[in-house]
C-alpha cells in the first residue's frame, strides 16, 4: 500500500495541507504497524472544493452513464477484495475468513444491488399536470465507522454515484486502510475527477469541519449516538440534511413456542459475530421466566463453542475487539453487571486463557439481567449477551421497546402469524423474524436514538436526492 500519507483529491493523489500522522494499531498485537495522514480543515475545504466543482456536470449524467460507472467500480473491486480482507484482519481484527466472506462481501453486495436499483429507479414521473423529478441533493460528506467499515463506504458511496452527487469521504481512522483500498478501486475504475474525494482524519477534526461546511448539502453519518449528535448540531447551521445510523441495543424475544435449543444457540453466535461489534446485533435475548434454566444451559454451551484467537488460524471464530479504549469499556461493562447483580453463566473480564497480548475479550452471557441494569442499557459493542426474562408476551414487548435505541429487533417463534404480530410491535428500523438471511434490499435504518434516514438500495438513493416539482408541466 502506497497511499497512507495522502489524501485523495480531484482524481489524484495529494499530500495534506496540514501534515500529521496517526498510529495505526494492530489490535491482535497492541503495536503500531503504520501510520496515516490525518487531515485538518484547509484539507476538508480543498476536497469539497472539487467536489463543489464536479457536481454540476455529474448531476447531468445519464442513468446509463452512471450504470456503466458502478459496474467498472463493481470489476474493479472484485480484483481487491482479497486485499480488503487481508487488510482488515490487520487493522479492525477480523478472522480472514469472516473478512473476507462477511466483511468483503458486502461491497461487492451493495454494488451490486445499487446498479439494480439504478436500472428502474423513478427519477421522474407525472402526477396530474405536475412533473415529480428526483435530483441529486449536491455534495455529501460520508463519515465511516470502524466496525463493518467496508460495508459502510460502499453502501453510502454507491447511491451516492447512483444519484449523480459528489462527495467527500470521512473514514474511520481507527480502521482507515480499507478506504485506501477503495479509494484506490475508485480511481482505477475511471470516477471523473472531483466526484469521489476522501480525507483521512479525525472525527473531532476533520468531522466537525465537514458537518459544519457550508458547501456540503448532506451529511451521511454512521456511528455512535454520541458522535452523531454532534454533527447533528454542527450541520444545524447551515441547515443541511443529516442522516444517521447510531447505536442500538436489540431485543430478540423468543417466544415460548419456539424450539430453543435452536433459537438460543442462533442468537448466542450471531450476536457475538463480528467480536459483538454490530449496531444491529440481538444483544438483549428476552425469554420466558419460567424456561430461563434452560436457556442458561443452551447459551452457555453455545458461548463455549465460540473461539477467540489469531486471526489466520482457520478456528478462530472472533478476533480481539479493535482498540484499547474497546477493550477498557467493554470490561468495565462486564464488572458493572456482576457488581449490580446480574448472574454471570460463562465469561467475565479479562482476557480468555492462553491470550495475554491482544484486546480480546472473553465470550460473556448473563442471566437474571433486569432492564434497568447497566449492561441492558448500554450500548456494550462487544461479545457480551444479557438474558432478560419475561412474564408473558405483553411483559417482553414492553421490555423490548424499553430503551431509548430502535435499530433492530428479532423474534422467534414457531406461529409465523404470532411473530409477525409482535413485529408489529416493535419499534424499530428493521425487525428480523426467526434469523432470516441479511436483504440489501431492505431499508437500513432506526428509531428513536438510533438514527434518522435510511440505506440500502432504493431508499438510500431516495435519501440522496432532493424532490422538485415542476407545476403545469403539462399545461396546454
Amino acid at each position: 500500500m502506497q497511499h497512507e500519507r495522502e489524501h485523495y483529491v480531484n482524481g489524484q493523489w495529494v499530500e495534506p495541507l496540514e501534515p500529521k500522522l496517526l498510529d495505526v494499531v494492530d489490535p491482535s498485537t497492541e503495536e503500531a504497524f503504520t501510520k496515516i495522514a490525518v487531515g485538518g480543515a484547509r484539507d476538508v475545504d480543498r476536497a469539497v472544493a472539487a467536489a463543489r466543482a464536479a457536481f454540476p456536470s455529474f448531476a447531468r449524467t445519464s442513468r446509463k452513464d452512471r450504470l456503466d460507472l458502478l459496474k467498472a467500480i463493481l470489476s474493479e473491486y472484485a480484483k481487491r477484495r482479497e486485499d480488503i480482507a487481508a487488510t482488515l484482519s490487520q487493522e479492525m481484527g477480523a478472522p480472514y475468513k469472516f473478512a473476507l466472506e462477511r466483511q468483503a462481501a458486502t461491497g461487492t453486495a451493495h454494488l451490486m444491488r445499487m446498479i439494480e436499483v439504478l436500472e428502474t429507479y423513478p427519477f421522474e414521473w407525472m402526477e396530474g399536470k405536475t412533473l415529480i423529478a428526483r435530483e441529486p441533493i449536491g455534495v455529501v460528506g460520508l463519515i465511516t465507522p470502524w466496525n463493518w467499515p467496508i460495508n459502510q463506504i460502499v453502501c453510502k458511496v454507491a447511491p451516492g454515484i447512483a444519484s449523480g452527487c459528489t462527495m467527500v469521504l470521512k473514514p474511520t481512522e481507527i480502521a482507515p486502510l480499507n478506504a485506501i483500498i477503495w479509494t484506490e478501486v475508485m480511481h482505477a475504475a475511471g470516477v471523473p475527477a472531483g466526484v469521489y474525494n476522501m480525507v483521512q482524519g479525525e472525527g473531532a477534526v476533520v468531522g466537525e469541519a465537514m458537518s459544519s461546511h457550508p458547501d456540503i448539502d448532506m451529511m451521511s453519518f454512521t456511528g455512535s449516538t454520541r458522535a452523531g449528535i454532534l454533527v447533528a448540531r454542527n450541520a444545524a447551521a447551515t441547515v443541511k440534511r443529516v442522516c444517521q445510523e447510531l447505536g442500538g441495543k436489540s431485543a430478540n424475544i423468543l417466544l415460548p413456542d419456539v424450539d430453543f435449543q435452536t433459537a438460543v444457540t442462533k442468537g448466542v453466535l450471531g450476536m457475538m459475530g463480528n467480536s459483538g461489534q454490530s449496531c444491529n446485533a440481538p444483544t438483549r435475548m428476552l425469554v420466558p421466566a419460567d424456561r430461563q434454566d434452560e436457556v442458561k444451559a443452551i447459551a452457555k454451551a453455545a458461548a463455549a463453542r465460540v473461539v477467540p484467537g489469531a486471526v489466520n488460524d482457520p478456528a478462530t471464530t472472533i478476533g480481539p475487539v479493535v482498540s484499547e479504549v474497546q477493550f477498557n469499556k467493554i470490561q468495565r461493562l462486564i464488572q458493572s453487571g456482576i457488581d449490580e447483580g446480574a448472574e454471570l453463566v460463562i465469561g467475565g473480564p479479562g482476557r480468555p486463557e492462553n491470550l495475554n497480548r491482544g484486546y480480546f475479550v472473553r465470550p460473556t452471557v448473563f442471566a437474571n439481567v433486569r432492564n434497568d441494569m447497566t449492561i441492558a442499557r448500554e450500548e456494550i459493542f462487544g461479545p457480551v449477551l444479557s438474558i432478560l426474562p419475561y412474564k408473558d408476551e405483553a411483559d417482553a414487548i414492553r421490555m423490548a421497546n424499553d430503551t431509548v435505541y430502535g435499530l433492530a429487533a428479532y423474534v422467534q417463534s414457531a406461529d409465523q402469524a404470532r411473530a409477525r404480530k409482535v413485529a408489529a410491535e416493535m419499534r424499530a428500523g428493521n425487525v428480523f423474524v426467526n434469523y432470516p438471511a441479511s436483504d440489501t434490499a431492505a431499508p437500513f435504518g432506526g428509531y428513536k436514538q438510533s438514527g434518522n434516514g435510511r440505506e440500502y438500495g432504493k431508499w438510500a438513493i431516495d435519501d440522496f436526492t432532493e424532490i422538485k416539482a415542476v407545476i403545469g408541466y403539462d399545461a396546454a
